[in-house]
C-alpha cells in the first residue's frame, strides 16, 4: 500500500510558475510509474505528465509540452512537476499517481484508471 501526499500548489498570476511535490510512503516508490493528473470542475480528470521508474522517460499532455517538467527522485521517494508559464486554463485539483511499472512500456500510463494509488490533490488556481 502507497501513501501519496502532494504539495505546493497555490494562486499565481498567468505566466508565473509554481512547482509541485509528491512524497510517497508505505511502498516501494521506485517500483511504480508515477503520474501527475488534474481535474477542472465540471472536468474530467485529465492526464498531465508522467515518469517511469528510473525518472529516464517522461511523457506529457500537448497542452503542458514545453512548460511543465516531470522528475522524481528516488533517494528521496518524491517526485515534482514543475509548472512555467501558467494560464488560467491550468487551474484544477492536481493529484499524483502510482502505476504498474509495467504500463510504461504498453502505454498504459495516460489513463487515470490504470493507476492504483492516488493522492489527496493539491489545488492550483492560475489568475488574469
Amino acid at each position: 500500500q502507497v501513501q501519496l501526499v502532494e504539495s505546493g500548489g497555490g494562486l499565481v498570476q498567468a505566466g508565473g510558475s509554481l512547482s509541485l511535490s509528491c512524497a510517497a510512503s508505505g511502498g516501494t516508490f521506485s517500483s511504480y510509474v508515477m503520474g501527475w493528473f488534474r481535474q477542472a470542475p465540471g472536468k474530467e480528470r485529465e492526464f498531465v505528465a508522467a515518469i517511469s521508474r528510473s525518472g529516464g522517460s517522461t511523457d506529457y499532455a500537448d497542452s503542458v509540452k514545453g512548460r511543465f517538467t516531470i522528475s522524481r527522485d528516488n533517494a528521496k521517494n518524491t517526485v515534482f512537476l514543475q509548472m512555467n508559464s501558467l494560464k488560467p486554463e491550468d487551474t484544477g485539483v492536481y493529484y499524483c499517481a502510482a502505476a504498474d511499472p509495467t504500463y510504461w512500456s504498453r502505454g498504459y500510463y495516460y489513463g487515470p484508471l490504470n493507476y492504483d494509488y492516488w493522492g489527496q490533490g493539491t489545488q492550483v488556481t492560475v489568475s488574469l
